[in-house]
């Protein structure tokens, strides 16, 4: 073969294999992107990443496919997500559990939360209300106050689980209040209201995803939220701070965050389609009918955000001394 025809078959090879990467640029990008919720499917945190998920595939042109991974209060999933290399592919549902609670619950953890995973952006918080059973003899915080106090042992109330925002913010009444206070904890919300419902254990701070249904229904009593203003879906229920429980505020909320180690490039163009979902119609209309608060903003908003919680909770965990193990 010439010299000649070599350089011209070198040439034509080259020319092919660039043709070929836009081919190739473009299958890796169709690849589906993987979101992690640490929590069984039907959930306020399962349907608020299926609302998101589904305006925010558009936005990115890419497929996006749930996975439930619940258990051991978020770590199961997060460190699934952790130990992934598939960079720009995988996201996880990162809340309060994840990034603000379980470094102090636990003595142990597989994963560094500041430093194992990166915030792309705050995804929504469920304000938390305070109720009582049909059956408790009260009708708002003042009330409340004096039935508690009058109780002989003490009062029990239920919450989703040990750590979980709904324990932690009743921990947080009973330090403000000095009410004794036993904590019942169950395997989630939704079986925490069903005893609120029976009867069998008297109050809760419920988040609004899992409580609303039954407020409005009028088969639990609202006694006051624990927002900063009245909430849209309960707009006569006093905030706790209305009702002289000064600057109580508590929510369960939740972020999206990728594997650390995800390009820059990547988490930007995440974070521009999570804000276009956050403030589309469809995804407006499907957080006010579960009681959810959207937040959209950027990597650093929720980085800052998360550092304040974590403060402020972790402190709480410390001096109540509160262990998951």
């Amino acid at each position: 073969m010439t010299l000649q025809n070599t350089y011209r078959r070198a040439l034509c090879q080259a020319g092919l294999a660039l043709a070929l990467l836009p081919l190739a640029a473009s299958a890796q990008d169709a690849k589906p992107i993987e979101w992690v919720v640490g929590y069984a499917a039907g959930g306020g945190s399962d349907s608020v990443a299926r609302a998101t998920a589904e305006t925010m595939s558009k936005a990115l042109g890419q497929s996006m496919i749930i996975t439930n991974k619940p258990g051991a209060a978020t770590n199961i999933a997060a460190d699934y997500v952790v130990r992934s290399k598939d960079y720009g592919h995988i996201m996880l549902t990162a809340d309060f559990a994840t990034l603000a609670a379980n470094p102090f619950l636990f003595s142990k953890l597989n994963y560094n939360a500041e430093k194992d995973l990166a915030p792309v952006g705050m995804l929504a918080r469920f304000p938390l209300v305070l109720v009582v059973g049909a059956n408790v003899p009260v009708k708002n915080f003042k009330e409340f106050l004096a039935w508690a106090k009058a109780q002989p042992k003490g009062v029990n109330y239920a919450s989703a689980g040990t750590g979980s925002p709904h324990h932690l913010a009743a921990e947080l009444l009973r330090e403000k209040t000095g009410l004794n206070m036993t904590h019942i904890a169950y395997r989630g919300a939704a079986p925490a209201m069903q005893d609120i419902l029976g009867g069998s254990v008297p109050f809760m701070l419920v988040d609004t995803a899992s409580g609303n249904q039954f407020v409005l229904a009028g088969k639990v009593k609202a006694i006051g939220v624990a927002s900063a203003q009245r909430i849209a879906t309960l707009p006569d229920v006093p905030t706790l701070s209305e009702q002289g429980l000064t600057g109580f505020e508590a929510y369960a909320w939740q972020g999206l965050s990728v594997p650390a180690g995800t390009p820059p490039e990547t988490i930007a163009k995440l974070n521009k389609a999570l804000v276009e979902s956050l403030n589309s119609t469809p995804v407006k209309a499907r957080f006010m009918a579960l009681g959810v608060e959207g937040m959209p903003g950027t990597p650093a908003q929720m980085a800052s955000y998360v550092k304040r919680e974590r403060e402020r909770w972790g402190k709480l965990i410390r001096d109540n001394n509160i262990k998951i193990d």
